[in-house]
């Protein structure tokens, strides 16, 4: 690989994993003012404008048909963006940033385990068994050691929803198999907006029993910077840069810099003066020592079985990159 292209594609996984990141930290800072509910709604609202005008000038207009498959559509959009977006926004109402990101990072091994659970391609053992030593890094970080009380504390319930979001979205890139002959783009632009319906009819229901209400123009105003930060930054830039990036690496190799999400995310709670235990540490290097590990067995198994057919493959390496295509967290 050309040294250059390779350094490219680095920067980008780099910039996109840290625009992820931040969208934590960020959206925290949010939820007191903008609920989950509008909060997802404005977010994809705006983000499926840019990406169906990105699409229009990048592949022409007959991109936008859905070649007869826009229920199919509709309802990956729908878990896709409407659980990603909602599970992860209101478990953080429950929750912590570093808790969050620290279980987004979970998304390649969780891939593994949806893959089986619903292709019968079934993962190795030793998947199987760094999965186990991600959960329990994940439970180090959330529970800081004392793993009688995960729901004492009242972050457990966000984490679970957190887990549930990671679930969606894992479901939605798997579901991207199923359009081989399309962009990741034009799989992003039609799954966004098919999936509004289902984030904008959970807006209303939420809004008319009352468990949310609706915010005022100077409530959105007020948190513009953030709002331009999760739509600009976090949803368009770093989708743009994680596909093109992967693009230059390969998704084996892009994969990785999935790491970076919580690397960036306990980074930043640091900087605003959060002190975490060395207990919360070691959890997150157990978690990215997992990932780590476990991409070189993907490595490994891609090398020593080169008579596998092209078909299996290419569906393996969806499965355990599943985190890189088309994007992260959306």
């Amino acid at each position: 690989m050309n040294q250059a292209i390779s350094l490219r594609g680095v920067g980008l996984l780099l910039m996109a994993a840290t625009a992820w990141g931040g969208l934590f930290p960020v959206a925290l800072a949010t939820l007191p003012v903008l609920d989950p509910f509008h909060m997802t709604a404005i977010r994809y609202a705006i983000t499926a404008v840019i990406f169906v005008a990105l699409l229009v000038f990048a592949e022409g207009p007959q991109s936008l048909k859905t070649d007869g498959r826009a229920l199919r559509i509709a309802a990956l959009g729908s878990v896709g963006f409407a659980g990603l977006g909602l599970f992860v926004f209101v478990g953080l109402e429950h929750s912590r940033p570093e808790h969050g990101a620290i279980i987004m990072a979970l998304q390649p091994l969780i891939a593994a385990i949806v893959a089986w659970l619903l292709r019968g391609v079934r993962p190795p053992r030793a998947t199987l068994a760094f999965l186990g030593v991600a959960l329990a890094g994940v439970l180090l970080v959330v529970t800081k050691g004392h793993f009688t009380g995960l729901f004492s504390d009242g972050t457990g319930f966000g984490d679970v929803l957190m887990f549930l979001g990671a679930v969606s979205w894992v479901i939605y890139t798997l579901g991207a198999t199923d359009f081989s002959t399309w962009s990741p783009l034009r799989y992003t632009a039609l799954t966004c907006v098919l999936g509004l319906p289902a984030i904008f009819g959970a807006m209303v229901i939420a809004t008319a029993t009352g468990y949310v209400s609706t915010p005022s123009v100077a409530d959105v105003e007020s948190v513009g910077w953030q709002l331009a930060y999760i739509v600009g930054i976090a949803s368009v830039l770093g989708v743009l840069s994680w596909n093109a990036g992967n693009k230059l690496v390969g998704v084996v190799n892009g994969v990785l810099f999935i790491n970076f999400v919580p690397v960036t995310v306990f980074a930043i709670r640091i900087a605003q003066g959060h002190r975490f235990q060395p207990i919360e540490f070691i959890g997150a290097a157990l978690v990215i020592g997992a990932l780590i590990a476990n991409n070189l067995v993907v490595r490994r198994a891609a090398v020593s079985a080169p008579r596998r057919s092209m078909k299996t493959d290419r569906l393996a390496l969806r499965v355990h990159g599943a985190a890189a295509k088309p994007q992260g967290c959306g």
